[in-house]
Order: C-alpha cells, then sequence, then structure tokens
C-alpha cells in the first residue's frame, strides 16, 4: 500500500461525522466531500486542500510545507509530513482549514 493506513484512519475519525467518499487519487487515498478534495494520504505523509485565502495560516502550522505536484506548488494545498499528520492538534488545526474552504464550495 503506497500509503499509511493508519494516518487514513485517523482521517477517518476525524471525518467521521462528515459525509465524505473516499477514492484513490495522486497514487494515494484522497477524501471528498460533495465531489471536492479535502485531504488526502500519500506515501510520507497527508495533504490538505486548504484554498488560497487559509494557505499562509496553513503554511505556519508545524510539519506543514506547499505542496508540490511535478515540481511545481500547488496554489491553495498543503503537503503535511508524517509527523505532523499523527498530532491530534496539528492535524485538527488543518483540517478545520480545509473542511472550513470546501464547505464553501458548491456541490460539484
Amino acid at each position: 500500500m503506497p500509503w499509511d493506513e493508519g494516518l487514513a484512519q485517523l482521517m477517518r475519525d476525524d471525518l467521521a461525522d462528515e459525509p465524505v467518499a473516499e477514492k484513490k487519487m495522486f497514487g494515494g487515498l484522497a477524501f471528498l466531500l460533495n465531489g471536492h478534495m479535502v485531504c488526502g494520504i500519500h506515501k510520507g505523509g497527508a495533504m490538505f486542500r486548504v484554498g488560497k485565502p487559509n494557505e499562509a495560516a496553513a503554511l505556519a502550522i508545524p510539519g506543514a510545507s506547499p505542496m508540490m505536484f511535478t515540481g511545481k506548488p500547488m496554489s491553495g494545498m498543503i503537503d503535511f509530513s508524517d509527523a505532523a499528520t499523527a498530532d491530534d492538534a496539528l492535524r485538527g488545526k488543518a483540517m478545520a482549514l480545509a473542511l472550513g474552504f470546501v464547505k464553501s464550495l458548491p456541490p460539484k
């Protein structure tokens, strides 16, 4: 499995009250709300879709860095290390930013 199943379960637990769907994407596992990706697990950590307005606040969370895809930063996305993803408080901050952003989007 290309991702840590334990980290995936932490994300499932965090999102238990949300009507999310799981989808294999980007070589990992993504969690979608109303058709929009909220977060995902990949080899080496997690990613959160926090949106451009929340990007600076998200990058200030210890363990967060710009999400790189094919060598370029993905605007509005952050990468989270394994250690940060395993930390309930840090993951909770990133998850709150991601959920707040994705809930503001119209359903697909």
